[in-house]
């Protein structure tokens, strides 16, 4: 009798254990059961134009789109209606105030050893110059650090960060904080060297701080051919001298909008993974890769799932968040607005345009694991492409935070060309392959219905 008891729960545990089991841990049981659909997919996205089509015509009308700016209120209102047309379910727009800042006329110019234009662009959320400009002399340091040892050599002078690229993050800082470190060792202004490794004699912005800093001093960037001509000078005892104007400024905050539509679960429609990029841009080019591309993909990516009537078990919807570029406004009114919704994933693409690589995840150990699997089927939309670890993005980070869920990301295997274009003039429809569009919305597509499948 004992032997049949210990047989029949042997049995009970092996059936429970089994039950337990999905496709999802193993990957060539998922890639039997998805194949198809998944070849659905690609064909669907490789058909016509339609997604690359759909950033011309944003990015050709409705051109940059800082908040707080015309074009960018334009655009949403285009888009929500784009969704409606497409049948997407649950189209709306979520009211979000934004920091309202203001280039203005600007313009900078070498008075000694020659006259000469300088390129420049006001760095976001600077403070302008007034109406008789800054002139002084040029101090050029390469680091923080050898600011620090000589702040007697930059008082008075206006301090210009010729800093090399190395990697975003790490260049990034002398953009952000600069103007905070000038001010503190007295200067009057400070500039950066475009924070590109590759900048094609056109300038780049971005978003500063003053920090705790007690002055704000006005802060922009200019081109590494002249940031490189200056330092050659100061290297002769040349001491050059320029003169830089902005009417920088900001204006109250102005109303803008989230824009989202979705997909809805069949068998769990409350527990929603979220999609997207951001739709504004700064207020030079036409912010095609920086990030038009992000929403429309994501955007094509879900339309996809509905129009082939996929039918995932979660709900999967895009959102076009406002304001990354200057504040996040977006991201953290979503989390606010959205905080009674049961999240599962957010999704973010915001890395340029280019082919896909990697598929990026950050959560628990367990479910990487099974989305280490979505690989062979994500080989169908690229070779190249792998599941990797840190997944991430500005606007999703306040939902995944607030709601403790984890974070998945596409990167491209030409991330380093996104910077020489990134927050430029030269971000503009040109730089985008349709076909290497049509690849990242297939992966978008792929990964966001594998996902809303899993157990």
């Amino acid at each position: 009798m004992k032997k049949i008891i210990f047989a029949l729960v042997l049995w009970l545990s092996m059936s429970i254990a089994y039950s337990q089991k999905s496709v999802f841990d193993n990957e060539d049981e998922l890639y039997v059961k998805y194949k198809d659909k998944v070849e659905m997919i690609i064909k669907e996205s490789e058909k016509d134009n339609t997604s690359y089509n759909k950033l011309a015509y944003l990015c050709d009308t409705y051109g940059n789109r800082l908040s707080g700016s015309e074009g960018l209120e334009k655009a949403l209102g285009w888009i929500y209606q784009s969704m409606i047309k497409d049948n997407m379910e649950n189209v709306q727009l979520d009211d979000v105030l934004v920091p309202n800042w203001k280039r203005g006329k600007e313009s900078c110019e070498l008075l000694f050893p020659r006259i000469a234009k300088i390129k420049m662009l006001a760095l976001g959320n600077s403070l302008g110059t007034g109406p008789e400009g800054v002139t002084a002399e040029v101090y050029v340091v390469s680091s923080k650090e050898e600011l620090q040892k000589n702040p007697e050599k930059a008082k008075g002078k206006i301090v210009l960060f010729n800093a090399v690229f190395k990697s975003y993050g790490e260049t990034v800082q002398f953009r952000f904080s600069g103007a905070q470190w000038a001010a503190e060792a007295g200067a009057v202004a400070s500039m950066i060297r475009s924070v590109s490794p590759h900048d094609m004699n056109s300038p780049h912005t971005g978003v500063m701080s003053y920090g705790e800093s007690a002055r704000k001093i006005p802060h922009i960037a200019i081109t590494s051919e002249d940031a490189d001509m200056l330092q050659r000078m100061q290297e002769r005892g040349q001491k050059p001298v320029v003169k830089i104007y902005s009417e920088a400024h900001f204006l109250p905050d102005a109303l803008s909008h989230n824009v989202m539509s979705e997909v809805v679960g069949y068998e769990k429609p409350d527990e929603v993974i979220v999609a997207g990029g951001h739709i504004d841009s700064w207020d030079i080019g036409t912010g095609a890769m920086d990030d038009g591309g992000g929403c429309v993909t994501t955007w094509e990516a879900v339309r996809i799932i509905k129009d082939l009537k996929l039918k995932p078990k979660r709900t999967i919807r895009v959102c076009n968040w406002t304001n990354e570029e200057n504040g996040s406004a977006g991201g953290k009114a979503y989390a606010e607005l959205h905080k009674k919704e049961k999240h599962i994933m957010g999704f973010e693409f915001d890395v340029g345009v280019f082919a896909p690589s990697h598929i990026r995840f950050s959560g628990d150990e367990k479910v990487f694991k099974k989305i280490k699997n979505f690989e062979k089927l994500l080989k169908l939309v690229d070779k190249n492409i792998v599941v990797a670890e840190g997944g991430g993005g500005a606007d999703i980070s306040h939902i995944v935070k607030q709601a403790n869920i984890p974070a998945m990301s596409l990167s491209t295997g030409e991330e380093s060309h996104y910077f020489w274009y990134h927050h430029s003039d030269t971000d503009t429809m040109d730089k985008i392959s349709p076909s290497d569009m049509q690849k990242c919305v297939s992966a978008i597509a792929v990964t966001l219905y594998l996902y809303s499948e899993m157990d």
